[in-house]
């Protein structure tokens, strides 16, 4: 059992900065950052392999940064320069296995943290 707990949303103007953190009881193989709208989806926002290896969904490549600390099993997503679309609540996940967009493919969850960026 992986236990998730993110930390450091809350509300920024557009063009802003927030930093993101995932207090992990353990590292499995993928950590991900996925968001939710209001009535939309659930997405992938940025992926980290147990090899370091990152990806990022097309919308906020350039932008958003993923990052981990295996030591202190930590897990963060720097986000800057953001806008409106990206209001949503953002989740830490964990997968044994898989390393990928179908978020029900993923075995641990956090609760959620709330981001909201105003124009």
């Amino acid at each position: 059992q992986v236990r998730l707990v993110e930390s450091g949303g809350g509300s920024v103007q557009a063009g802003g900065s927030l930093r993101l953190s995932c207090a992990a009881s353990g590292y499995t193989h993928c950590m991900a950052w996925f968001r939710q709208a209001p009535e939309k989806e659930r997405e992938g926002v940025a992926f980290i392999g147990s090899d370091g290896r990152t990806r990022y969904a097309d919308s906020v490549k350039g932008r958003f940064t993923i990052s981990k600390d295996n030591a202190k099993n930590t897990l963060w997503l720097q986000m800057n320069s953001l806008k409106p679309e990206d209001t949503a609540m953002y989740y830490c996940a964990t997968s044994h296995w898989y390393c990928g967009n179908a978020h029900s493919l993923y075995n641990y969850w956090g609760q959620g943290t709330q981001v909201t960026v105003s124009s």
